[in-house]
């Protein structure tokens, strides 16, 4: 899938024109309009690079005559201290457009580091991390990206490229049984169906009713262990709720085969990343 679409284009000029308005006052007043400038994007802390491409769209969009090099791969550490990218072009450019594309490299870099800590704490077992829709409007895409970076496996994009039949979807169609069967007669078979549980009767009821995913909302440790026995692989098992750094290892070792986690996106922090320019 490529991420930057036209929507990705239209988020990278509305935050442009938040930050630039009318013009950049300080850079046109001080900043000879000929000068050109060099610049180093370094690590202020450790981190798992993501968001280059938006990073480097925000220059090019002000510039033609911006060059960036990136010195690291998406996906890989990045030790604090360390270079991440090198820019060359006006100078102008440089400094009118860093604050923006600090941003979209800050916050992605944040989801990816934070998706590693989850992905290194399930290591151990067969589980997969996956993200949610839970992300800031707009931002999807570019976060679901970096969630990959960082190791993590992408849930649904959104509600029109997988179902997940939830509990007052379940309650409009008076069960579980008839809520599956009523998608399956309608769906085209290359989206998969998803739906999900709360106790060990609705367990069985979907695993009669046949989804391609039964998600456990909200159980125990034990309860979820119960379920993987109960389930003996015939659908696999995703885990959903109340996932933290704290707790992800626990699900994971319940055999469950995947485990969701909105945290990821929802609630990671930008990581620190500075910008230094001078005059070439």
């Amino acid at each position: 899938m490529k991420i930057f679409d036209l929507s990705i284009d239209s988020l990278i000029r509305l935050a442009l024109a938040e930050d630039i308005g009318s013009g950049d006052k300080t850079t046109g007043l001080l900043v000879d309009g000929h000068a050109l400038g060099r610049a180093r994007v370094i690590a202020k802390e450790d981190l798992v690079a993501a968001g280059f491409v938006p990073f480097e769209r925000v220059f090019t969009f002000l510039s033609a005559a911006v060059a960036c090099r990136f010195l690291k791969d998406e996906g890989s550490v990045v030790l604090k201290g360390e270079p991440l990218a090198e820019l060359e072009g006006p100078f102008a450019t440089l400094l009118t457009g860093e604050r923006t594309a600090l941003n979209f490299l800050q916050h992605l870099c944040g989801i990816a580091t934070l998706t590693r800590q989850y992905v290194e704490k399930i290591k151990p077992y067969k589980a997969v991390l996956l993200d949610t829709r839970k992300t800031t409007p707009g931002w999807r895409v570019l976060e679901k990206e970096a969630v990959r970076c960082g190791g993590g496996t992408n849930h649904r994009m959104g509600l029109f490229d997988a179902l997940l039949i939830k509990e007052n979807h379940i309650a409009a169609c008076g069960g579980i049984r008839p809520a599956v069967a009523k998608a399956r007669s309608q769906l085209s078979p290359l989206l998969s169906v998803e739906v999900e549980v709360r106790n060990f009767d609705e367990l069985q009821d979907a695993l009669a009713a046949g989804p391609d995913v039964i998600m456990l909302d909200n159980m125990t440790l034990k309860d979820m262990e119960k379920a993987v026995a109960i389930t003996a692989g015939r659908v696999p098992l995703e885990a959903s709720g109340n996932v933290t750094l704290d707790t992800i290892a626990d699900i994971a070792a319940t055999g469950v085969d995947f485990v969701s986690c909105g945290a990821i996106t929802h609630s990671a922090g930008a990581v620190d990343v500075s910008m230094l320019i001078e005059r070439i």
